[in-house]
């Protein structure tokens, strides 16, 4: 069996296939980018003087921006072509690495990473809503494990071939990803764009995208309600004043992201998640900054590390999506949930030996099994928020999250940073200390995770509640726009005949039936 062969029995098919890929691809170019400033972290320090505060700065910037562009990008993804758009975020992303090649003085760097985060801001909304409208919800965790390996992917390419160029100049290390995006906002563009709400998903086994996934559909055929969500309001009763009544992609940002915010399964999952980010952030920009002095290892053993990791947390990420698919949906409502809080605990646990320790050996075992369980928790995460919105309303609900998780990254470095340089003398000493309390905001976490299974099964049956009564209130207004134009045919035909014969009057014709004449 060839690999493409074996891929796509994986993955479901070739249509699933290339969606995948590509979805993974946006997402791996994001994580190779945040890694590659880590991974050129000591040559940047050299070239232009900086302290760990300034490289914290660096990646903060581009928070920042991506957290702001986010609130724009976040409304366009409920409203237009979410395929082209992402292609034009990532062909404007690829444009704005290679301005970070160029940059001449900090100040250049910290604007063009300022461009560059306002580019990728798209990413993380069209992605969620594409995979909503792609994928049914009972695979969403399996398939949010396949987007979120090429993500890790790209993180491993970042820090191992970015990292090695950087032994040559840092700004290599931005340059090499520059094709690959270019390449890749190409092919997005010539990806469907799935009819929201259901009708536009891939079945297993597909070859390729149907006519109809692109198509627009009238809202009564497009809202569809999942067999979860329908089990869930069967049992479960809704929070009627979050139940939606009107079309929400019709709404303003602000009133959208107010129901975003009142939906209280979505804010602990957001809380969380930011914890999760925030520790993940620090360790990207100064992961290969503490492994060489830890371990007494050099840039290229420290690389390869990283990319020892990235295999650890890949199984992570596919094993967790498989679980929580097979037992969280059809076993246990809140088993998305309560996997995710098992494995923030057991990350926190991994982290604190993976830390002391300094001989090599034991240190990548302790360090895998909390990648491997930190990266865990994204898969089931990922899918119960889509499980818990209005399918129009995905794109400003990831815009939301990224508003609010996009400082946590943002501030992480400069905090991780400020404490290297201001505890235990600075230096290694002061990163180790600065990694050992920022575990705290992750413990913390386990119990925002458990506070969500909480809430989760009745935020599910007020998603499908809603999704039951914007589709009735749809399909009456198609009955009624069918009546109107079934009226106004009539009211064509009387107008034409009568100019050879006189017939009924126009309250006649209104009057009658549907396909009836008067």
């Amino acid at each position: 069996m060839y690999p493409i062969e074996r891929l796509d029995r994986v993955l479901g098919g070739p249509a699933r296939r290339r969606v995948l890929l590509l979805l993974a691809g946006v997402l791996g170019l994001a994580g190779a980018d945040q890694a590659a400033v880590g991974a050129s972290a000591t040559q940047l320090r050299s070239s232009m003087h900086l302290t760990h505060t300034g490289l914290g700065l660096i990646a903060a910037v581009t928070a920042f921006s991506a957290a702001l562009a986010a609130l724009p990008l976040g409304s366009l993804v409920d409203r237009v072509n979410r395929t082209r758009l992402l292609s034009v975020g990532v062909g404007s992303w690829a444009l704005a690495m290679a301005g970070c090649a160029a940059a001449q003085s900090f100040t250049q760097l910290l604007v063009t990473r300022c461009v560059l985060g306002a580019a990728v801001a798209v990413a993380a909304p069209a992605a969620s809503s594409l995979i909503g409208d792609f994928f049914a919800p009972g695979e969403r965790g399996r398939i949010w494990g396949y987007v979120l390996t090429g993500e890790l992917l790209g993180t491993g390419f970042g820090f191992t071939v970015s990292g090695s160029l950087a032994s040559i100049s840092w700004r290599a290390s931005f340059l090499v990803l520059c094709l690959p995006a270019l390449a890749l906002g190409l092919l997005l563009r010539r990806l469907p764009e799935p009819a929201r709400g259901g009708p536009g998903r891939i079945p297993e086994g597909a070859t390729q995208l149907s006519a109809r996934s692109s198509a627009r559909l009238d809202e009564s055929d497009r809202l569809e309600m999942s067999t979860m969500q329908a089990s869930v309001l069967s049992e479960v009763e809704p929070h009627e004043d979050l139940v939606v009544d009107d079309d929400p992609s019709e709404w303003s940002f602000w009133h959208a992201a107010r129901y975003v915010l009142r939906v209280r399964t979505n804010v602990y999952l957001i809380v969380a998640g930011s914890a999760g980010y925030f520790f993940f952030a620090g360790a990207k920009a100064f992961g290969i900054e503490y492994v060489k002095p830890q371990y007494g290892v050099g840039q290229a053993v420290a690389s390869t590390i990283t990319l020892v990791l990235g295999g650890f947390a890949i199984v992570g990420v596919l094993a967790s999506g498989w679980i929580s698919d097979r037992f969280g949906v059809k076993h246990h409502l809140r088993g998305r949930v309560v996997m995710a809080a098992a494995m923030l605990g057991l990350a926190t646990v991994a982290f604190v030996p993976a830390l002391l320790v300094s001989s090599l050996g034991p240190g990548i075992l302790f360090l895998g099994l909390a990648a491997a369980a930190l990266a865990a928790v994204n898969p089931p995460v990922d899918a119960g928020r889509l499980d818990i919105m209005h399918p129009a309303l995905w794109g400003r609900a990831e815009a939301v999250r990224g508003l609010l998780k996009q400082p946590a990254e943002a501030v992480a470095p400069l905090l991780f940073g400020l404490l290297a340089d201001n505890l235990a003398g600075g230096g290694h000493a002061g990163l180790q200390a600065a990694f050992l309390i920022m575990l705290a905001p992750l413990a913390a976490s386990i119990f925002v995770v458990l506070r969500a299974a909480r809430t989760y099964p009745r935020d599910v049956a007020t998603a499908a509640a809603s999704l039951q009564r914007t589709g009735d209130a749809a399909a009456s207004a198609a009955s009624c726009t069918d009546r109107s134009a079934t009226v106004s045919a009539a009211i064509q035909r009387h107008v034409s005949s009568t100019a050879t014969r006189p017939t009924g009057s126009i309250a006649t014709i209104i009057a009658s039936p549907p396909g009836e004449s008067p």
